[in-house]
């Protein structure tokens, strides 16, 4: 898979989730037979592993159609065809596994004829939350002094990330540093190339502009910044805010529709560039503000605790197992179920 998305650092996550208790048995992307096949990915390579899995298919939707728009050139002209692949995509699994519910909504829309099976995606609180020196490693691989404040944001460097409202916001406020991470991973297929490079080019002295920095150095990032700003004007479930939040930041997400729909808790927003500056602001001037932001990305991230987000896909699992290789369920599923007593062995699950 690409890096650099959220999407690899999902895979990555769940990945990690399913072997953290060594009880399951995962190939990732290896030769041997599984007895589930799990996806997060939706190219070629996708169809061609997943032969001799029927019935046992499950997919993980990351990405819509609708994730096209603002993301790659052309993207009207590309939508059409998006529809109709990513549809043939999610009827090829058994369980597509919506990880919003704006993606349970789109999936229905397109007549997705899988099952659709909702679950937030999981994040390891303790991967994120910073250790004794990661603020002055952090501080030390942006090369900015550790009395200015850092803004930072997180993305590829297109339009539906927001990247160009975040260097409004950075000239709205030179007093404090503003960092952006992320790079194009899709290469010069990605929407506005030419235009963001020459308004990156011709940036306020306050931004800096990193790259993609690596999954292991992130915490190192996150630990840096004093805040996230997530601009983004179209996202499913995304991982960067998260991630933020369990880094102990105040996060400031723009108001969108499917946030409102995804969240349980409440979060810090805005509705435009204005509001995302006085909240900033707001932060950096009045402690009490801040140490409320502090509080709110605790609470908000306590929807999204891996262990039982596990236990849920392990539910799964069996359930889809069984049905396999019984054709019809002959017990409910609503009590725990000890996946384990299912399988002669270790469990083989075929993740990729």
């Amino acid at each position: 898979m690409t890096q650099g998305t959220g999407v690899h650092s999902a895979f990555i996550g769940m990945k990690n989730l399913l072997k953290e208790k060594k009880d399951l048995e995962v190939i990732t992307n290896g030769q041997g037979k599984g007895d589930i096949f799990h996806s997060h990915s939706y190219g070629l390579y996708y169809f061609l592993k997943s032969t001799g899995y029927k019935g046992r298919r499950i997919h993980t939707v990351h990405t819509t159609p609708d994730t096209v728009k603002g993301s790659v050139i052309f993207s009207g002209l590309v939508l059409p065809f998006a529809n109709l692949y990513f549809k043939m995509v999610f009827n090829h699994a058994d369980v597509c596994i919506a990880i919003s519910p704006m993606v349970e909504n789109r999936l229905r829309k397109l007549n997705v004829k899988s099952r659709i099976f909702r679950l937030d995606n999981p994040i390891d609180f303790s991967k994120w939350y910073p250790k004794n020196g990661s603020r002055e490693k952090g501080r030390e691989m942006l090369g900015i002094s550790t009395h200015k404040k850092i803004v930072l944001g997180v993305g590829q460097l297109q339009k539906r990330k927001g990247v160009e409202d975040f260097l409004e916001i950075a000239s709205q406020n030179p007093e404090f540093a503003f960092v952006w991470v992320g790079g194009r991973p899709f290469g010069l297929v990605t929407e506005g190339v030419n235009r963001i490079n020459k308004k990156i080019e011709n940036a306020p002295e306050n931004v800096h502009f990193v790259g993609i920095i690596t999954q292991e150095n992130m915490p190192l990032i996150y630990a840096a910044a004093d805040a996230l700003v997530f601009p983004s004007y179209q996202e499913n479930s995304p991982l960067v805010p998260l991630e933020a939040a369990a880094a102990g930041l105040p996060v400031i997400y723009r108001d969108l529709e499917e946030y409102k729909l995804l969240y349980e808790n409440e979060y810090l927003k805005a509705k435009n560039n204005e509001e995302f500056s006085l909240i900033i602001r707001l932060l950096f001037s009045e402690k009490e503000f801040y140490q409320m932001g502090k509080s709110i990305s605790a609470n908000l991230i306590k929807q999204f605790d891996k262990d039982r987000i596990r236990e849920k896909l392990l539910s799964l699992y069996t359930e889809v197992y069984y049905k396999a290789i019984q054709n019809t369920p002959r017990f409910s599923f609503t009590k725990r179920l000890d996946f384990r007593s299912f399988f002669p062995d270790k469990t083989l699950v075929n993740q990729i």
